[in-house]
């Protein structure tokens, strides 16, 4: 069974985001930083935390992508307290969305952009069945927009182990909030504007963590839909949102501490597209 994780590319503050991000929500921790040298970003850190129960793996390699309201994560609270704890802790030094408060889908909510500019929407759930703590939530606009539903049943098809969830809609059809779950990971979903200026991009991507390279062939050949975005085990699907087709294999190379061999598997995977598991492992061996 492959798991699906969150990547965050940071200009230089993953470790800073890490060490806040694990502050502000229990049971989290830092589990390892990796650094690797002469990539085109120069050297970069790779951080992986838990988070609130779940995997984030968190990159400093320079600004090129920025992080915007395409994609925030839907932190789900037992109590009222709880979520004005998460509020304030997110949104301090940040740029509000939605003011905490209360309305018509929950007594307590707020949207907010945190300090390293990432999107977090708090909300009071009470005795509402949550299976996951945070969930990110897509919002489909610009060229996407009205593509929520058509992306949700897409997706859903393409994962072995995938559920569509509620689907709520406004008045024209289009998805206001919607539920669906991937390989345990649940995720929301919603359509915005087509006039938006802003859209999904590499600042935020999902992680599909394969055991085997038959895995890591369906996954790519089932998602890549952008041949000029494919690079180093990166991909960009038909709705411009970006994935990684990443072998466990290599993330145990990656834990090692050994400099001549993350030099060597560096060396090797930056010249790869999808990723081939023999290749790398010869690589390093």
């Amino acid at each position: 069974m492959s798991r699906i994780t969150t990547h965050l590319w940071f200009d230089k503050e993953a470790k800073e985001a890490a060490e806040f991000y694990t502050s502000v929500f229990p049971n989290s921790r830092v589990k390892h930083t990796t650094r690797l040298h002469d990539t085109p970003s120069g050297s970069v850190d790779i951080v992986t935390a838990d988070v609130f129960g779940e995997e984030f793996s968190l990159l400093s390699a320079g600004p090129l992508f920025q992080f915007n309201p395409s994609v925030s994560f839907l932190v789900a609270c037992r109590t009222k307290e709880e979520a004005r704890k998460y509020w304030q802790a997110l949104s301090k030094g940040g740029n509000v969305r939605m003011d905490f408060g209360s309305y018509p889908f929950s007594e307590a909510y707020g949207w907010t952009e945190d300090k390293f500019g990432l999107s977090w929407q708090v909300i009071f759930v009470g005795e509402r069945p949550v299976q996951r703590n945070i969930a990110p939530e897509l919002m489909f606009v610009g060229a996407v927009s009205g593509k929520a539903e058509e992306a949700i049943r897409y997706y859903a098809s393409v994962f072995q182990n995938a559920k569509v969830g509620e689907i709520h809609r406004q008045e024209n059809g289009t998805v206001q909030f919607a539920t669906f779950t991937l390989e345990g990971q649940d995720f929301a979903a919603m359509d915005g504007g087509n006039e938006s200026k802003f859209g999904f991009n590499e600042a935020i991507s999902f992680m599909v963590h394969c055991e085997t390279q038959q895995d890591v062939d369906y996954y790519w050949g089932k998602l890549t839909a952008v041949p000029s975005a494919e690079a180093c085990g990166w991909l960009k699907d038909k709705y411009g949102f970006s994935w990684q087709i990443v072998p466990a294999a290599m993330e145990r190379m990656l834990a090692s501490k050994d400099e001549k061999k993350l030099a060597k598997l560096t060396e090797t995977f930056l010249k790869m597209k999808k990723f081939d598991i023999a290749t790398l492992e010869a690589a390093v061996e």
